[in-house]
């Protein structure tokens, strides 16, 4: 499996905690690739960053099926999550969606506050966090080449507007990324999300799963086996 993680300066924690969620439960090889935003001159990413990206990846998440040279399934995920299952369930869920673009959670909601971590503007839109956890069937992307990623705007990339066919979005279900503080508690959430901030910020110490996360990031820092929690 492919598996393209977004990297932010302001948190490599996360990255790599999640990163460690991963791998300690997988059932198959993973390959992961962190989307170090300073890293992609080469693949052609020229824009700077824009006042409303409130991460490094907020748009170089969408170079994801260029950086797979169009080729097979590639999965992009936020780097503020935790992930509790065997990512390689997650084919059963679109293995009947072979026709579809890309597949994502598609959340119906509005955030419940204007900012979120670090005192960053939290902006509503439509399809808000649909992008933060997507499976793109790559060779179904090829309209986002790094030349449409660098000019497209922010809401055409994260509205899915650059697909012509708006029936190419498939769904999965909202286990996949249970918005932490958005969604009310769910111990059966395959991957959390700490939308708003995770407990490796100050000010979110004592966000939902605070302490689950905190278990895995000692487990990655010491070697020592995590318990796994069943979803």
């Amino acid at each position: 499996m492919n598996l393209f993680i977004g990297y932010d300066s302001a948190e490599p924690v996360a990255y790599h905690t999640l990163a460690h969620s991963i791998l300690t439960r997988s059932s198959v090889p993973v390959t992961i690739t962190p989307l170090v935003r300073r890293h992609l001159g080469v693949a052609g990413y020229t824009r700077a960053r824009g006042p409303l990206e409130s991460t490094e990846f907020s748009l170089t998440r969408f170079l994801v099926p260029h950086l797979s040279n169009y080729k097979g399934r590639s999965v992009f995920m936020d780097c503020d999550m935790l992930c509790r299952v065997d990512i390689a369930t997650l084919m059963l869920d679109i293995i009947s969606q072979a026709d579809k673009a890309v597949v994502v959670c598609q959340h119906d909601y509005q955030p419940t506050s204007t900012t979120k971590f670090l005192n960053q503007p939290q902006t509503a839109y439509y399809r808000k966090n649909w992008s933060s956890f997507m499976v793109f069937n790559n060779a179904k992307c090829t309209t986002l080449t790094p030349e449409y990623v660098n000019t497209a705007t922010g809401l055409q990339l994260h509205r899915f507007e650059w697909l012509r066919d708006q029936d190419a979005i498939g769904s999965l279900p909202l286990d996949w990324n249970w918005l932490v503080g958005e969604y009310s508690r769910n111990d059966d959430a395959k991957m959390l999300h700490f939308t708003t901030g995770g407990p490796w910020f100050p000010d979110c110490e004592d966000v939902d799963y605070a302490e689950e996360w905190r278990l895995e990031r000692a487990a990655m820092l010491t070697a020592a086996r995590v318990v796994k929690v069943s979803a």
